[in-house]
């Protein structure tokens, strides 16, 4: 069984991989992000960053989750459910500043963690980076 597989069958799903870029992308279904984080961690893999995208009209956000495993890009795809979603700092350190940046940026929740102000200034709106009509 090669590691796509492996990670697969840890999370439970049968969704496929998807190669794309020169990474491998999944959509986890009914994965929650953290028990992403949870089998990224037990493999090893590196937390990279997360990539937030408004969607047109009032369709929400979409993010994407990128992680490293010796080289290989691994990707999941996420769309938030009421302008939230559960929060990985916590499992992933690296996950604590672009967590803030994007709730700043595209006024998303990122439930269970504390907020701390990171790009904003006062007087700044949350949902900065938002087009019109998402706000």
């Amino acid at each position: 069984m090669n590691m796509l597989e492996n990670i697969s069958e840890n999370l439970g799903t049968t969704n496929p991989w998807v190669e794309k870029g020169g990474a491998q992308w999944l959509v986890p279904g009914s994965v929650s992000v953290r028990e992403i984080a949870k089998a990224m961690n037990s493999i090893e893999a590196r937390f990279i960053t997360i990539t937030a995208y408004q969607l047109p009209g009032d369709e929400g956000l979409r993010l994407e989750y990128h992680w490293d495993n010796d080289g290989q890009l691994l990707g999941f795809t996420f769309l938030p459910v009421n302008n939230a979603i559960e929060s990985i700092y916590d499992l992933c350190e690296a996950a604590d500043w672009i967590e803030r940046e994007v709730h700043e940026g595209f006024n998303l929740d990122f439930t269970g963690r504390p907020y701390e102000p990171l790009l904003l200034r006062k007087g700044d709106k949350m949902g900065i980076n938002m087009r019109e009509e998402g706000k």
